[in-house]
């Protein structure tokens, strides 16, 4: 099988999200990292990507080096992940789409509801996959409470409860620790923290496990530290477009969770329950019977599920490997069109532009819901809001 080429914008030396994108890239053997322009530091990020082993000419210094050094050779990238600081996201992403190349960006994608819209645009006039690194949609028995919700093993979704909470940020001491405070400042984060960080993984799992799209919201955003001009902790109501009501939590200052990514959905004839801390079991009670455990690589899963699992039962699989699972999906994609022929269906599960562009315009609802005292808002972007 023919490798494809694979690029990295930022992620760097020392990053914390770059050496997981790596391995999982690399973990099912359909990519190779061949170019990469890897630190705001040019010489930095050249030194580094020549110590992974990409050679000398394609070891750029910025973004701008490597769209103008890959466009025109015939052995270009195939894929450039977008792993930079998040208000560079939008305008790197739409500059490789726009020549031709397909991408998987950190998220949040943009950091304005109208710049997703273009993206979106773009993505679809170009052709191109503009995929969103909500990675955590990658875990095997996530894809399988998801297949599980749509073949109707718990009836008609009633309710969805999402959290995404730590306590990482909760050190009033850590006020100046540069890798802490521009999170909670606006001219870097944009108009929120802590949900925009993590509240939106919390919700995308809601929509991507339950089937729904997510309308209206009502916020409460509260910054616990004082000096934080943005929110540390929130609590976020809404309504799905399937008929669900949703109550998700998310926080910086619970001091004792830890990465604290939960999802439980409750339907008419059931439960699900998922933890991103103990990721290989799926709990599922059926009305009125007691709760049964589902274990990852065990039998009578899903084709979803199953395609995501990677090692024997009872082995603990994590983020890189959920990771892989999306970068798995994309290696299908962009073979079956080189091939011009359609891609596996269970291929098609991974973040798009257009979730993206949805959790962008949740963001930006909740902010002014919050400012409203919570005040019931359109979680829609423009785009996708029902014609009156």
């Amino acid at each position: 099988m023919t490798k494809l080429n694979w690029a990295m914008i930022g992620g760097g030396e020392g990053s914390q999200i770059g050496p997981v994108h790596r391995i999982a890239a690399n973990m099912d053997g359909r990519f190779e990292m061949v170019a990469g322009a890897l630190d705001a530091d040019p010489d930095r990020g050249r030194d580094f990507a020549r110590r992974l082993g990409i050679s000398a000419d394609r070891s750029y210094g910025n973004w701008q080096e490597m769209l103008a050094g890959e466009s025109n050779r015939d052995d270009r990238v195939d894929l450039v992940t977008v792993a930079t600081p998040n208000a560079t996201h939008f305008e790197i992403s739409k500059a490789f789409l726009e020549a031709g190349f397909d991408v998987l960006c950190e998220k949040p994608m943009t950091m304005t509801v109208e710049e997703g819209e273009e993206i979106v645009k773009i993505a679809e006039a170009s052709g191109r996959v503009c995929a969103v690194n909500y990675g955590y949609s990658g875990y095997p028995l996530v894809r399988h409470m998801r297949a599980m919700v749509k073949r109707g093993d718990i009836g008609r979704v009633r309710l969805v409860k999402a959290e995404f909470a730590h306590g990482f940020h909760a050190d009033a001491e850590d006020a100046n620790n540069p890798r802490v405070r521009w999170r909670y400042d606006p001219a870097q984060a944009g108009t929120s923290a802590v949900f925009a960080d993590c509240g939106i993984h919390a919700l995308h799992m809601a929509s991507f496990t339950a089937n729904q799209d997510v309308t209206t919201l009502s916020a409460d955003f509260v910054s616990c530290l004082n000096s934080r001009e943005l929110e540390d902790d929130a609590m976020i109501n809404f309504r799905m477009d399937g008929g669900a009501v949703g109550r998700l939590w998310t926080s910086a200052v619970a001091i004792g969770r830890m990465h604290g990514l939960n999802i439980q959905i409750f339907g008419e004839k059931g439960g699900l329950k998922w933890a991103q801390e103990q990721p290989n079991q799926l709990y599922h009670t059926a009305l009125n019977e007691p709760v049964r455990v589902l274990e990852r690589g065990g039998p009578n899963l899903s084709p979803e599920a199953d395609r995501g699992s990677r090692v024997a039962i009872g082995h603990a699989e994590g983020m890189p490997v959920a990771f892989a699972n999306i970068y798995l999906d994309l290696a299908e994609v962009i073979t079956s069109r080189k091939a011009g022929r359609e891609p596996d269906a269970a291929a098609m599960h991974y973040p798009k532009a257009v979730d993206g562009l949805r959790s962008m315009a949740a963001v930006h609802a909740a902010v002014q819901s919050a400012a409203s005292n919570g005040a019931w808002t359109d979680a829609r972007p423009p785009s996708l809001r029902t014609p009156k």
